[in-house]
């Protein structure tokens, strides 16, 4: 993070299931996650959603800032406890016009995302459940400091655009082949290999271009 910046960066808790901004809300602050992951998801007229993409110590949360927007069509909703630095919108479009470096890093970061939210669409569409549930499982594995997913049955089937039942199907069968550990909700991986092997095509597709675009993420401060 630029060191222009670090007076205006706030350290502050996200709770799981902790709305950052609702689809078509004027975004007053962008988020920069630490050890959580926010999930981004698209939300129906009729109160339905599905997940287009997570984002974690990787990324932000509030593209649309500086993109020429001031909102965006998803939900912004906090996947996994933890902490994240918050910056008002006002600072951060100054800074991304600025043109640095931190510009450049945002644009990339994007462009990252993007090509999650198309695969991420492409993988619900035409994949089987136990898939895309793997796909998620490593996707999150990837932004977490452990081997452990806290989250509610409930929750994950809004992730995924499921019903409960069909992510504990899912999960019963990964758990029964030895993959991970499932109680209701809570996800503790005992395979990532096994949970790869699993997964479609997706997963992979995503990591590489996020490993091309972005800079690997390093402990630091503000």
């Amino acid at each position: 993070m630029c060191e222009r910046l670090a007076h205006d960066l706030e350290l502050v808790p996200l709770t799981l299931g902790q709305v950052l901004y609702e689809s078509g809300e004027t975004m007053s602050h962008a988020y920069f996650p630490i050890d959580c992951i926010v999930s981004l998801l698209y939300v129906m007229k009729n109160g339905e959603s599905a997940e287009i993409a997570v984002v974690g110590n990787e990324g932000m949360i509030g593209i649309a800032l500086f993109m020429g927007g001031e909102s965006t069509m998803s939900r912004a909703i906090v996947q996994n406890a933890g902490s994240a630095y918050r910056l008002k919108a006002r600072v951060l479009k100054d800074e991304f016009l600025r043109g640095g470096s931190l510009s450049h890093l945002l644009l990339m970061f994007a462009s990252a995302l993007i090509t999650q939210m198309v695969q991420t669409a492409a993988c619900n569409r035409h994949h089987p459940v136990a898939q895309q549930l793997c796909r998620w499982i490593l996707l999150s594995l990837d932004r977490l400091p452990s081997d452990r997913i806290s989250m509610t049955e409930k929750l994950i089937g809004n992730m995924l655009g499921l019903a409960p039942a069909e992510v504990s199907n899912a999960a019963d069968v990964l758990e029964k082949a030895g993959l991970i550990h499932y109680n209701h909700g809570e996800i503790t991986v005992l395979d990532r290999a096994g949970v790869e092997k699993r997964s479609c095509e997706c997963y992979d597709v995503v990591k590489k271009e996020s490993d091309r675009l972005l800079p690997p993420v390093v402990e630091a401060g503000p």
